[in-house]
């Protein structure tokens, strides 16, 4: 694994940025679907489930299943984010932020967010979605965020 401890240290900064409300015990549901998919996966301190995939070129890529299910209306959601920019400073400059745009409107799955000073794609599913769903969620995920990673950064931070 790839990934630095200061790196996994600042995301979960911007994890806690986002404000949520929930930490502690994973969903076990989830970890079901993961474990279905024979993913392999750590839980971390929000209980959230963080899985690291090989991408092409010899990159990484880290991706959160949250555990926390966000409801709307009806409607149950699961989000799963992967970061893909951390910029300098509070504010994204204007040109990564429109490209960030761009990106989400090409996305056929998923968008871009802004948590703290990292730009994490978050494709949201519904929270009972089959194993198949949050595999394409997953795949969806990974391949945008190291995407942008690659172009605005040329590094494999994530």
């Amino acid at each position: 694994m790839k990934k630095s401890v200061i790196s996994i240290a600042l995301l979960a900064l911007a994890t806690a940025a986002a404000g949520s409300a929930f930490a502690g015990e994973p969903d076990a549901a989830i970890g079901r679907v993961l474990d279905t998919l024979k993913y392999k996966y750590e839980v971390d301190s929000d209980g959230d489930y963080q899985l690291v995939f090989e991408m092409d070129d010899d990159r990484t890529q880290l991706v959160f299943v949250r555990s926390n299910v966000e409801t709307y209306g009806s409607h149950n959601v699961r989000e799963i984010w992967s970061p893909g920019y951390k910029s300098s400073s509070p504010q994204f400059p204007a040109l990564v932020a429109n490209r960030l745009l761009e990106d989400s409107n090409d996305s056929k799955l998923g968008g871009w967010v802004k948590q703290g000073d990292v730009a994490m794609f978050v494709v949201k599913v519904d929270a009972n979605a089959s194993a198949e769903v949050v595999s394409d969620a997953i795949d969806a995920a990974a391949k945008s965020a190291d995407a942008i990673e690659l172009e605005m950064t040329s590094k494999d931070e994530y």
